[in-house]
């Protein structure tokens, strides 16, 4: 905390308050309105809470209008092209890039945790046949904490510790095992000799009767969404596993709340409500009467996956995402109709005055949802591919919220609007 000031001072009783101002190594300084309440008998009202500061952490930086995301001070363009999601957790959770024993280490920790309790397999018995996937998928994490009694100490270091890897670990064997359990497949056991992305994919598409040919660029690409999607600051899904945390809940309850928060469709949803959108486009000869549709603001038709709440630029994941998206069409020769929309529209887009002038460029969401149609992956998995990639950036957050000794419970103030103070009134009398 900075030396510097800034004197807030209320014209009405001409009290006044010094707010100390709170810097970071990067991004914009915020200030400490703890004392405000106390010396000025005010609190301040930010909804939405785009304007406050909930917390200090080292974890995730994003420059929304340089179009910049650091984890942990790496450029995700770096990290993209030169990583791989396992590595990235490692970094996120421990601040640092692994060295080759300890990436060989946290790897095969991760690995000898991918089983999940044969109980909590025929816990999904329990869900109706056609169930959503997240349901299924935020029930069964919150279940765990039911099976792994030594890791709900949360002042133990060591429980913390291993519990995040529990969750990074068997969150893809809950999410493939719930997909399967949906369409009436057998679940398959995760296959330890292979790496995380590629034992996600044999869990999810292999069957007994032939062997899974997979493609390398199909799991390239799913690894670099997952290293994408890993962490992106204090979103809401971050937000609700640290409010949950600051209770004292244990891990397995603080990410089940996450992934609720994820399934909403103005977070998690949006590559899905990007299949709805060109399933309502049609065909690809439909694109410029949608493109001039979604320019009215009177038709309520919009264009899913464009633009950016934070990125007011542009979206570094989307700029990297893109190549890998038409590396992924031409490698697997998909013919889907719907994917020649999804190009079709981006052409136009990307050339529309319209667009380009507001800077309504395609985000990451518009493209992962054309990559997961490409890999067969069904539209109802598309928010869980998302909550098994934000599991590392959940845990990392909840080990540095229980690392910091200033941490609180989190308790959000109110503009109350309700009636003011009255009588009851008996039943018979109403």
């Amino acid at each position: 905390m900075s030396e510097q000031n800034v004197v807030l001072t209320d014209s009405a009783s001409n009290k006044s308050t010094a707010l100390p101002v709170v810097s970071g190594t990067l991004g914009d300084p915020a200030l400490d309105i703890a004392k405000l309440n106390k010396d000025t008998g005010y609190y301040t009202f930010d909804p939405g809470f785009v304007s406050t500061a909930s917390t200090k952490s080292a974890i995730t930086f994003i420059d929304g209008d340089k179009g910049i995301l650091l984890y942990r001070g790496y450029p995700i363009e770096q990290l993209a092209k030169q990583s791989n999601f396992l590595e990235v957790a490692y970094l996120l959770i421990n601040g640092e890039l692994p060295t080759p024993d300890q990436s060989s280490a946290f790897e095969h920790e991760v690995t000898h945790h991918t089983m999940m309790q044969e109980s909590l397999r025929h816990f999904l018995n329990g869900f109706h046949y056609d169930a959503h996937p997240m349901a299924m998928l935020c029930g069964s994490v919150s279940v765990l904490s039911a099976f792994y009694h030594d890791t709900l100490d949360i002042n133990d270091p060591e429980q913390r510790r291993l519990a995040a890897i529990r969750l990074i670990a068997k969150v893809p064997t809950i999410a493939a095992a719930a997909y399967r359990y949906s369409i009436g497949w057998p679940i398959r056991y995760p296959r330890n000799n292979l790496e995380y992305v590629t034992r996600f994919l044999h869990m999810m598409f292999e069957v007994p009767s032939e062997p899974l040919q997979l493609s390398p660029v199909a799991a390239k690409a799913l690894d670099l969404l997952f290293i994408l999607h890993a962490d992106h600051e204090q979103n809401a899904s971050t937000s609700t596993v640290r409010l949950v945390g600051s209770t004292g809940a244990n891990p397995y309850a603080c990410v089940a709340a996450g992934i609720a928060a994820l399934w909403g469709p103005a977070h998690g949803g949006a590559n899905e409500a990007v299949l709805k959108m060109l399933n309502e486009i049609g065909s690809a000869d439909n694109v410029s009467k949608a493109v001039e549709k979604a320019k009215d603001k009177n038709s309520g038709f919009r264009l899913m996956g464009f633009g950016h709440r934070v990125y007011k630029n542009f979206d570094p994941r989307a700029t990297i995402i893109r190549e890998m998206c038409h590396k992924v069409l031409a490698d697997l020769g998909v013919n889907d109709p719907m994917l020649d929309i999804a190009m079709k529209l981006e052409e136009v887009a990307l050339k529309d005055p319209y667009f380009v002038e507001r800077k309504l460029y395609p985000n990451v969401d518009f493209y992962s949802g054309i990559i997961y149609k490409a890999l067969k992956i069904p539209t109802e998995m598309f928010t869980v591919m998302f909550a098994i990639a934000r599991t590392a950036g959940w845990v990392a957050h909840w080990l540095e919220q229980h690392n910091d000794k200033d941490s609180k419970i989190g308790r959000p103030r109110q503009i109350y609007t309700g009636a003011t103070n009255r009588d009851y009134v008996p039943i018979d009398k109403r």
